[in-house]
């Protein structure tokens, strides 16, 4: 039996907050919708702005942990497959895709919706404070590296046919 591959990668906007379920036995499991925006070029030249919704299902410890940073508004990167959901109501046949989130990352950016405050614990990009209690780092402490110099590297026979090797490529 073959198996087809099913991979799909989104970076969208929550369109609402997540919403944290349990399972009868106590699973975890987080629902919540992305919005992908995308500009397409009419045939008259001009650029029009649509957006491409997308219901996200995340389960587990992953839904749990982050289920007070997965608000309106927050850019998020989905990992995950895309699951044909189907059912029948009232006679009729329904069914959705919906993407089964395997992995996330959250992004910057957080576009607040009118006067809805941020987490307290949300991280936050500014320059620490010094606060009162701060500790200074033990003296042996070693800051560390803030960049990777590759050493430089001088080729006097740049240029030649042999690129500088001396015996021939054995392929």
């Amino acid at each position: 039996m073959s198996q087809d591959t099913n991979s799909v990668v989104e970076i969208g906007r929550l369109t609402r907050d997540a919403e944290l379920t349990y399972t009868g036995s106590g699973f975890p499991i987080s629902k919540f919708s992305i919005a992908v925006n995308k500009t397409k070029k009419g045939a008259d030249g001009t650029y029009t702005d649509y957006a491409s919704f997308f219901d996200v299902v995340l389960f587990g410890k992953t839904a749990e942990a982050l289920k007070q940073y997965l608000l309106k508004g927050k850019q998020v990167v989905i990992n995950g497959e895309l699951e044909q959901q189907r059912w029948e109501k009232d006679g009729q046949q329904h069914s959705k895709v919906v993407i089964n989130a395997y992995n996330i990352q959250l992004l910057g950016g957080d576009k607040p919706q009118g006067n809805q405050q941020q987490p307290a614990n949300t991280y936050n990009q500014q320059q620490p404070q010094q606060q009162q209690g701060y500790q200074q780092p033990p003296q042996n402490y070693q800051q560390p590296r803030q960049s990777y110099q590759q050493p430089q590297q001088q080729f006097s026979d740049y240029g030649q046919t042999n690129c500088g090797f001396t015996e021939d490529i054995p392929f």
